[in-house]
């Protein structure tokens, strides 16, 4: 403990002060206020880390009735401020002062603090308690910001701050419970963001923020839980991945307006629960995307903002909506979309033709079906695909039945021309009913029962023998197709 008589005169100022809450500003109003320049600072404007220390654990708590505070200005704080474990009744603000060392509040239970303007290698809260907020504004940490664990009865603000750490985890806020939100606008962090299953009631607001970890994790809010908005918008730059696995967004998760730029993975949403997602990005993410698994409510997008890569298996969506309009793009365009996933999946067609059913486009949903068996199709086996094509020609896989119309239609019509233009030979003269070209083509692709014209009448070489026996192979082929598109059909209701 220090006595007042070891205090320098900067100190005694702060010691006297700190019992009512007055501030102590040691600013001159000129050019050499700027933190850059406080390690030259001399005795004039340098405060002790020990007697800062000392005042925050009683050492004048002053008179009954005092709200003691600490709050200092273009102090230069020298040595180390290292209040671990410590109980801490009155809040701190530091306005344009420049530390030599961090400040170390590992475990500590401590209210309100306030760094505006200013310059410290870096600020360890981990395991820390505190009963208020903690703000950071148009500061520079040089170092680690450390919140493993800890929990904040008011808001994390970094505002128009740089928090540097390159290459490695510059923000550590892993099991991080908040009461208020996390607001980091306009902040330039080197290094990444690690928020591993943490609880942030308040949201996730990161509008204008520059997070810069190209060879890593920008961003990792996996198993998060958020219980409104998260915004990651409005200039949002990520240049690393951004990975919200397994994250729970109650309300809106939003990239309105970002840049996300990655050489891999740009977006990781693996399993991800959110209310309404808004993914309208500046331009499409430079790296892959993965939806897999992710369930949103609502979807707004446009057609131009996604990446090469998505992947969509197992991705579930109640309404999509573009330009913030119920989705009305055309089929093409938004098959266009699952294709982007990379190989054949069929749960994502299967969801989009959910989609346009729920919205009564039975027939979009059909046009989706029939793209994903042409998809499918190229999987499998030749003799399957060679199937495939017969059962796509023939009634467009069970979802375009008019199409065995249309060849029994036209089949028709060239059987009876041609049979009508030649003359048969009766299988027992005098016996037979009169030959009928058209009842005879009938009688030939219909391949059960008979209308008593194919048993009567033969040909002897020549086309018509030919064109019968292909005849009766096609009304083989077109009923199998018939019978197998309508089971598909009825499987699917």
């Amino acid at each position: 403990m220090h006595t007042y008589e070891e205090l320098t005169s900067a100190e005694r100022q702060l010691w006297d002060a700190y019992p009512t809450g007055g501030s102590v500003d040691f600013r001159t109003g000129g050019p050499e206020d700027d933190p850059e320049h406080g390690a030259g600072w001399g005795d004039a404007r340098t405060v002790r880390a020990s007697v800062v220390g000392a005042l925050l654990l009683g050492g004048n708590p002053g008179q009954p009735g005092d709200v003691p505070a600490l709050r200092l200005a273009g102090a230069r704080i020298s040595g180390t401020l290292d209040l671990s474990e410590a109980e801490i009744g009155h809040g701190m603000w530091f306005d344009g002062c420049w530390f030599e060392q961090g400040v170390r509040l590992y475990g500590a239970a401590t209210r309100t603090i306030g760094i505006k303007g200013s310059r410290l290698p870096g600020l360890d809260l981990t395991m820390a308690r505190v009963e208020g907020r903690v703000a950071f504004r148009r500061t520079v940490l040089s170092g680690r910001l450390g919140l493993l664990n800890a929990r904040l009865a008011g808001e994390l603000v970094l505002s128009d701050s740089v928090i540097s750490r390159p290459g490695e985890w510059a923000v550590v806020a892993g099991g991080l419970v908040m009461e208020g939100g996390l607001f980091c606008r306009g902040t330039t962090v080197h290094g990444g963001i690690r928020l591993l299953g943490a609880q942030l009631a308040g949201g996730l607001h990161m509008e204008r923020a520059q997070l810069r970890h190209p060879d890593g994790v920008a961003l990792l809010a996996d198993h998060a839980v958020v219980g409104s908005t998260m915004a990651l918008s409005e200039g949002f730059t990520a240049e690393g991945t951004v990975s919200l696995r397994g994250a729970q967004i109650a309300d809106q998760l939003t990239l309105d307006g970002a840049f996300l730029r990655a050489g891999g993975m740009a977006l990781d949403c693996a399993r991800m629960q959110a209310g309404v997602f808004v993914f309208t990005p500046a331009e499409p993410p430079s790296g892959l995307m993965n939806l897999q698994d992710a369930r949103a409510t609502t979807v707004h997008d446009r057609e131009d903002v996604w990446p090469d890569t998505v992947r969509l298996q197992g991705f579930t969506y109640g309404s999509l909506h573009e330009n913030g309009d119920l989705q009305e793009r055309s089929v093409e365009r938004r098959v266009a979309w699952i294709r982007r996933h990379p190989g054949y999946a069929a749960q994502p067609y299967e969801q989009l033709a959910a989609w346009y059913r729920q919205i009564g486009h039975d027939d979009d949903a059909r046009r989706v079906l029939l793209v994903k068996q042409r998809h499918r199709r190229k999987t499998l086996g030749l003799p399957a695909r060679l199937w495939g094509h017969l059962l796509d020609a023939a009634v467009g896989y069970g979802y375009r039945p008019w199409l065995a119309g249309v060849w029994i239609a036209a089949l028709i019509l060239l059987g009876t021309t041609v049979f009508g233009a030649h003359s048969p030979r009766p299988t027992e003269p005098g016996q037979v009913p009169p030959f009928n070209a058209f009842v005879y083509t009938l009688d030939l692709l219909i391949p059960i029962g008979g209308l008593g014209q194919r048993t009567s009448w033969y040909w002897q070489g020549g086309s018509p023998s030919w064109l019968a026996y292909t005849l009766i192979a096609a009304g083989w082929i077109l009923t199998t197709a018939v019978l197998a598109g309508i089971t598909r059909t009825l499987n699917r209701n």
